[in-house]
């Protein structure tokens, strides 16, 4: 675990010096305190690390059997007849139990500490904040009220997202200082382009009888995009939370790929971390005297970046649909276990 937590640090280290002087190039036009910054990086910190674990235990690992393999430890402990699975199963425990702690226990705090995190850049770097909340009660919506440079808030129970529907429509329009103008009540509310199509409206304005509008548009800026992208974001909803919001989404219409891909890729952390494990015992453990240790370790190196690039590609297929987003999470991961294995038993037995 000391080469993991070496790496680790040298690792967290230059992310943090990057991210800071990338906040401070950010930040210097908008006469941000030096303060905010640090605490955005502090913010960040846990995330940062949920995500580099795996190259550090792949790293970390690699660098241990390979000093346990030139001090010939190992070597000594394999003609004493111990097998490498023997020698590898505390690491692989380990490396499991530590991903069911991120999974369970780190994760939660991660994903608190990035929403704060998100939630201040918007208030300093931004000025801009989330305008859609999607509940049990259904969905809501924030846009400008462009008559009187105040806001509405649109209410709906129900969504047709390929279209933008929406069903059980209520808006309320605010003008200046939150005086309430009006409100408007429709069985359905359809997104154009630069307004929302209303049919069979009730208008009901203060100190006015309701009136009755069949055809009724109101202004906006809003897209498909927008509102889509205005979803809180993956990593911001902790492992226990991720489920509710999922089924959330599904009720009211939205597409939750994107969340439920995040999901599982947290489930298969501690496989994930565990074949990292059989990575890096496959590439380091190779005798001295056979040669080529130097390029297999490279190659171990190359491996784990090559794992993460294939990993973020089905991802990528699994978010358009086109596989199921289980498959996309597991996938790689399930190959990389099975390569691993095969790797150590070639080693062990070839």
């Amino acid at each position: 675990m000391t080469g993991v937590a070496i790496v680790l640090s040298v690792l967290v280290t230059l992310i943090i010096l990057f991210d800071t002087l990338e906040l401070i190039k950010s930040a210097s036009s908008k006469n941000v305190p030096f303060g905010v910054i640090i605490e955005l990086v502090f913010l960040k910190l846990p995330t940062i690390i949920q995500k580099i674990i795996p190259f550090a235990i792949l790293l970390g690992g690699i660098l241990t059997f390979s000093r346990l393999t030139r001090t010939s430890e190992l070597i000594v402990a394999r003609a004493a007849g111990v097998s490498a699975w023997q020698f590898l199963a505390p690491a692989v425990i380990i490396s499991f139990g530590l991903g069911f702690f991120i999974m369970t226990v780190f994760n939660p705090l991660a994903a608190i500490m990035l929403s704060r995190f998100e939630q201040v850049e918007a208030k300093y770097m931004n000025n801009s904040s989330s305008m859609l909340s999607v509940s049990s009660t259904g969905l809501w919506l924030r846009q400008k009220n462009k008559l009187d440079n105040g806001k509405t808030v649109i209410h709906s129970l129900r969504v047709e997202h390929e279209n933008m529907e929406l069903f059980d429509v209520t808006i309320f329009m605010f003008g200046e200082n939150n005086k309430f103008i009006q409100r408007v009540d429709a069985p359905t509310a359809k997104l154009e382009d630069g307004y929302w199509d209303i049919n069979d409206a009730i208008l009901t304005i203060p100190g006015k009888p309701a009136a009755s509008r069949t055809d009724y548009r109101l202004k906006t800026d809003l897209s498909k995009h927008r509102i889509q992208e205005s979803f809180a974001s993956p990593e911001t909803l902790s492992f226990w939370e991720l489920p509710g919001f999922i089924a959330t989404l599904q009720e009211a219409g939205f597409s939750a790929l994107r969340h439920s891909l995040h999901w599982h890729s947290i489930l298969v952390t501690p496989f994930f971390l565990s074949a990292m494990v059989f990575f890096a015992a496959a590439f380091s453990l190779r005798p001295p005297r056979q040669g080529k240790t130097g390029a297999l370790m490279t190659g171990g190196i190359l491996a784990g970046f090559i794992i993460y690039f294939m990993s973020d590609l089905v991802a990528a297929i699994g978010l358009s649909g086109s596989i199921p987003v289980a498959m996309a999470a597991w996938a790689p991961v399930g190959v990389s276990m099975l390569l691993g294995t095969v790797l150590m038993l070639h080693l062990e037995d070839g």
